[in-house]
């Protein structure tokens, strides 16, 4: 008799008391999945939250206490923990300070000032002293108002880096690679930009997850990527016997990928280029070499010693860090400096791997550049990483325990999504001044010359869903917009680096407006621009905004072959993913291409003559589409590189585990086979795609419409 009154105590909604405390720490108590539907939250998600937050609201009377705590904070606060202050415009936490309020702020370098006035941007030390007495200490961000113009109109190639192998590679595509390609792309085809997947450290073990979106650490490169050859202490091996069978084993991975349809093994390469490594870095380091590694141990400080560490611990007690004898858990503990001690020799080979990926990610930024890139490499930023991994160890504080990130459910998801990403701790992240965001944004801008934040969203918000409940027992979390953008702001204009953001999807209302203001551009992809609040039909060009990186279609989504026969659903329902008839769901695909098809006829970007419905060509269509891309003011506007060479596989499918093998896909043409990097290059298909961009003549408006 008891579960259903406990059922429905789990569903209720939030009292006003849990409401009001709630909404003064940041948790929300109701979510809008379309304009005129608003759904509460429960009472057992906003509880979950805010103890994840570390604050009680379990019975009445500590609901009660933590609520009169928080009030009472606020009321008596002089300053929060960290102050935004956009250079030349007022600075709105001042505004409430007590008439005659002395201020001191020390500057990054050092120096003292009383005054906000001419501040340099950085992240300075603000003290206010107030006429009673009170004193605060605030964490200062001066940041430049807005992100620096795009430097012109550029279009550029958007690729998994894994899936395009050379004749070189080790069964899949990697820095090697990525350099040839930028060298290739910016020379041979104009194009300002590469924009790759990312390039986080994964979480060791076998089988790998293969998804570059769950990583055990983003603030430092996997060593998968290397390509072995080019580390100059290579050649110097005393075991090049052993190196000969490991490139030997490698090629018959890559013939295995390329030749006989096999699935890129991302463990069977790493296993070999592991043992390639190990026997490298028995090589003593020129003066010169060691010099520089030295400097980057020194530049890398405590991050790469916590990062090192974890993962020679994880060679010993597994990939879990929370399974971990006791003393080990805490990177801080006396057990840890002394296994620390105790494996000096693994820490120091990590740690190496982390200098030689950077340094290869750095050469490849640099042949961009010098093949003539304006942007060079894009490189892009998942949303979280692994609850297991490195990152979680070394900065458990910042992380929110038992909570998870995902999506409420809407239109296209009822179930809502877990995406299995533990979130940071606002309250953390502003008591620290944002250490952790700025060191990982500094991490990446080293060798970037623009930045893709996956779902960029989550700087003002995330869904957070409490261990053990379904995605719809989830709530928003509120992050402190202004201090992320300020510091992603702050961090971009300092490494002279473009951001885009991928705000596709749900977004809420202000988030884009907000990110135009300061220079973020958005993500637009073709299929998705349609007249919303008009008659539905595809947006015409001239209609789509020009801060966005425009593409056709991305990573999760088919390729535009694919897309344009239909035979995206076809794979859906082989895979039983469809939840309509399938004569439903293709007569619904074939009416949203018809449209676009129209779109394109009408604007008389429709030139070939050959099988499609009005006389052109599969390969006629694409490149129309991308005309259009074109005729967009968009700043960017992306290539899907399997575009260019007819490829039908999407590299992912949202909503499949095992039943696709999502990123274990090579580059391949529109028959299914395999294609390397050379044969890419060598494409007929590709350099004709590629003409129509560089040649964008009168399909181009002028940069910024």
């Amino acid at each position: 008799m008891t579960a259903p009154r406990e059922e429905a105590a789990h569903h209720q909604p939030p009292g006003e008391e849990l409401s009001r405390l709630a909404e003064l720490h940041g948790v929300a108590t109701s979510y809008s999945p379309s304009p005129d539907r608003t759904v509460p939250a429960t009472a057992t998600a906003v509880t979950r939250a805010l103890a994840a937050l570390g604050v009680d609201a379990s019975t009445p009377q500590a609901l009660r206490t933590a609520l009169a705590d928080r009030e009472r904070h606020l009321r008596e606060r002089l300053l929060p923990p960290t102050v935004v202050a956009w250079s030349g415009s007022p600075v709105p936490a001042l505004t409430a300070l007590p008439d005659g309020t002395r201020l001191h702020v020390t500057t990054e370098e050092g120096a003292t000032r009383t005054s906000l006035d001419g501040l340099p941007p950085g992240v300075h030390e603000l003290t206010a002293t107030a006429p009673d007495g009170r004193t605060a200490r605030s964490h200062l961000v001066v940041a430049p108002p807005r992100l620096p113009s795009v430097p012109g109109r550029s279009h550029g190639l958007l690729v998994q880096l894994y899936s395009l192998l050379s004749s070189r590679s080790w069964g899949m595509g990697d820095l090697g690679d990525l350099a040839e390609l930028t060298g290739w792309a910016g020379r041979d085809l104009g194009v300002g930009f590469v924009q790759v997947n990312p390039l986080h450290a994964a979480v060791p073990g076998t089988p790998t997850d293969p998804s570059p979106y769950r990583p055990s650490s983003r603030r430092f490169p996997d060593p998968v990527h290397l390509r072995v050859e080019d580390v100059p202490e290579y050649a110097y091996a005393d075991d090049q016997e052993t190196l000969r069978s490991l490139r030997e084993r490698a090629a018959r991975l890559r013939a295995a990928v390329l030749e006989k349809g096999e699935l890129i093994d991302r463990d069977a390469v790493w296993d070999l280029k592991r043992q390639a490594l190990e026997l490298v870095a028995r090589v003593p380091l020129g003066p010169g070499r060691h010099a520089a590694y030295r400097a980057f141990l020194a530049e890398q400080g405590q991050a790469l010693e916590d990062h090192a560490t974890w993962y020679a611990l994880a060679e010993v007690h597994g990939s879990d860090w929370t399974r971990w004898p006791e003393g080990l858990r805490d990177p801080r503990s006396a057990e840890t400096a002394r296994a620390r001690a105790e494996l000096r020799d693994r820490v120091d080979f990590h740690s190496r791997l982390a200098w030689l990926t950077d340094t290869q990610l750095t050469d490849a930024q640099r042949a961009a550049r010098e093949a003539g890139m304006a942007v060079g490499i894009v490189h892009d930023l998942a949303v979280g990483v692994h609850p297991e991994g490195a990152d979680t160890w070394a900065q458990q504080e910042y992380f929110a325990a038992g909570m998870s990130v995902g999506a409420p459910p809407d239109a296209f998801n009822a179930r809502g999504q877990d995406w299995g990403l533990p979130p940071w701790r606002p309250d953390r992240l502003a008591a620290c001044g944002y250490a952790p965001y700025r060191s990982l944004l500094r991490a990446l801008f080293r060798s970037a010359g623009a930045l893709r934040i996956d779902h960029v969203m989550g700087l003002f918000r995330l869904w957070w869903v409490p261990q053990g409940e379904p995605p719809t027992q989830g709530t928003y979390v509120r992050y402190d917009a202004e201090a992320m953008l300020a510091v992603l702001v702050l961090e971009a204009s300092r490494a002279g680096a473009m951001v885009i953001g991928e705000d596709l999807g749900t977004v809420e209302p202000g988030v884009r407006e907000r990110l135009r203001e300061r220079g973020v551009l958005g993500t637009s992809v073709l299929w998705f621009e349609r007249d919303w609040t008009g008659d539905g039909r595809p947006l015409p060009p001239e209609s789509w905004r020009a801060d966005c990186l425009a593409t056709a279609t991305t990573h999760d989504l088919p390729p535009t072959a694919a897309r344009l026969t239909g035979e995206h659903v076809e794979l859906r329902d082989r895979l039983g993913l469809l939840t309509r008839p399938l004569d439903v769901e293709r007569a619904e695909a074939a009416a949203d291409t018809a449209e676009w098809r129209e779109e394109l006829a009408r604007l008389g970007l429709l030139t070939g003559s050959g099988g499609g419905g009005d006389g052109s060509s599969e390969e006629d269509e694409v490149q129309a589409v991308h005309r259009f891309l074109l005729r967009t003011p968009a700043h960017m506007v992306g290539v899907w590189l399997p575009d260019g060479v007819g490829d039908r596989r999407p590299q992912n499918l949202p909503g499949t585990w095992d039943q696709y093998p999502n990123w274990r896909l090579p580059v391949a043409d529109a028959e299914g086979r395999p294609v390397t990097l050379e044969e890419v290059a060598a494409s007929p298909r590709m350099r004709a795609l590629m003409e129509v961009l560089r040649s964008r003549g009168e399909d181009a408006p002028p940069a910024g419409g």
